[in-house]
């Protein structure tokens, strides 16, 4: 307890408040405009970060991450467009409450089951992290080597599309991680005499690339849409749930939030695979699961409380074992990185202002985007009347901006306009494009600590299952590869 009241002592200073407020604020944004995540707006900000505080610079950071589930969930309500992945189930019954009129109670529902989720995520990090990075600080080489195998298998397991394209994926964003110098002995790799790649793919032009480049030709592809925006409750009163309304909330908003932390927990798991399952689980237990789809309270209830619990639960691996959840939660592990900070199980020994400043920022966050949110949705709403032909441009130029602004290398630039094309291909096809970026970051830890594991036993690979810890993290690598590639019994036609 005096760690967490000494990192509301951090977060309560001017500069981290005001850096918590724009955080927040941008995640809200960028959950409402079409074109940018938060992985793309973190890779543009990344470079900004690089003079800041390194406490500052998270806490912004992590607040575009979990602002943006309340920012899609505007977007979902009155447009029956998801703002952001997280958001796809909230279109379902969101929207159709809205246009029975109850567009306010929609949104005040899912603000507040946010705002609750949220709250009790962050509680869950402060009382788990401590016990859990106890834990971890055991761990030797080889049990890294094989948490991280495990954690890479699960997120591909996972994936929305099949496993060998994941795999492929996965094997792509490990490559690219290789590429460079050679971490033990600093000679140079795949790198075809090119100077620019020769300290490897930077990570800002990578994602921006892959996420915010690729999304730009999407955008320029597509039609300009007329969908119709509901308007929302012209004062504060009008996002009050009826009292119906509210008691249908409850239970929903409690389960979604205890499996929204724990998938969270999950590598692979966050928000979007939280969401979804607290959809499924609500419509099971429901007694009237015709109504959803049509506007079911509990169909919005559920899902929203799961996708920020999800969002609190993937920091927990972050933190305490450095090992991302997701692909923006691999992209705040590099943002650590370039910090010179390490998260893991010593950042609470050996930096407890920083692990303590991050999470009650999140408390404070949280508080922030409730009030944001309700008043301010009117003024929101307004961002989406800016025409395409104008909105595309924009992003363009501050994804390049913020490309050049990483190194002030115009190589960069390069780089990032060739993953942009590479994105927008492996997305025409249905490739993930989040598990490359996933294994970009793990690569290199993954690989650093087999190579250690091999000089330790003189190249002996049954050091890889010496301990219990090493040997269940191979089993289940191995059980994961063998579920998602074990061919799947076909229907009978009938």
């Amino acid at each position: 307890m005096e760690a967490l009241l000494g990192g509301f002592a951090t977060t309560l200073t001017p500069d981290n408040l005001f850096y918590c407020f724009v955080g927040v604020f941008l995640g809200t944004v960028v959950g409402i405009l079409p074109g940018l995540g938060p992985l793309t707006t973190i890779a543009i900000l990344l470079p900004i970060t690089f003079k800041m505080d390194v406490t500052s610079a998270i806490i912004m950071l992590s607040g575009i991450y979990y602002g943006v589930a309340y920012g899609g969930t505007v977007t979902s309500v009155l447009m029956r467009i998801p703002g952001e992945a997280s958001s796809v189930v909230t279109c379902l019954d969101g929207y159709e409450m809205a246009r029975k009129g109850r567009a306010g109670a929609a949104l005040g529902i899912a603000g507040i089951g946010s705002f609750f989720a949220g709250t009790v995520g962050v509680l869950g990090i402060s009382f788990l992290s401590p016990p859990l990075a106890e834990l971890v600080i055991k761990f030797g080489p080889a049990e890294y080597a094989t948490l991280m195998l495990a954690g890479l298998t699960m997120v591909t397991y996972m994936s929305s599309g099949s496993l060998p394209r994941a795999l492929l994926m996965a094997a792509f964003g490990l490559l690219l991680g290789t590429i460079g110098s050679d971490p033990l002995n600093m000679t140079p790799r795949l790198t075809f005499g090119i100077l620019a790649l020769g300290d490897g793919v930077n990570l800002v032009p990578l994602a921006i690339g892959l996420f915010g480049l690729s999304e730009v030709l999407f955008m320029a592809r597509q039609k300009p849409d007329d969908m119709k925006v509901l308007p929302p409750p012209s004062h504060l009163l009008g996002f009050m749930p009826s009292r119906e309304e509210a008691r249908r909330s409850v239970g929903p908003i409690a389960r979604g939030t205890v499996m929204g932390f724990l998938v969270g927990l999950l590598p692979g798991g966050g928000a979007v695979l939280a969401s979804f399952l607290s959809y499924g689980m609500e419509r099971k237990l429901s007694k009237n699961p015709e109504e959803f789809g049509k506007g079911a309270v509990e169909g919005l209830a559920g899902p929203e409380a799961a996708n920020n619990a999800g969002t609190a639960g993937a920091f927990v691996p972050l933190l305490c074992m450095g090992i991302p959840a997701n692909a923006v939660t691999a992209l705040l592990l590099g943002a650590f990185i370039i910090h010179g900070v390490t998260p893991g199980p010593t950042i609470l020994e050996r930096q407890p202002e920083i692990f303590w400043g991050v999470v009650a920022s999140m408390y404070i966050g949280n508080v922030m985007l409730l009030i944001l949110n309700l008043p301010l949705i009117g003024l929101f709403v307004r961002i989406l009347d800016i025409p395409r032909a104008y909105l595309t441009p924009m992003i363009l130029a501050v994804c390049l901006i913020g490309v050049y602004s990483s190194n002030g290398n115009p190589a960069d630039v390069v780089i990032s306009v060739i993953f942009g094309f590479v994105g927008y291909f492996l997305r025409r096809h249905g490739f993930d494009l989040g598990i490359v970026i996933l294994a970009y970051v793990l690569g290199p830890i993954f690989e650093r600590s087999v190579r250690q594991s091999l000089a330790i036993s003189d190249g002996d690979p049954t050091i890889f299952f010496h301990s219990y810890l090493s040997t269940g993290f191979a089993i289940v690598a191995v059980a994961l590869l063998i579920a998602g590639l074990w061919p799947k019994k076909k229907k009978a036609a009938g």
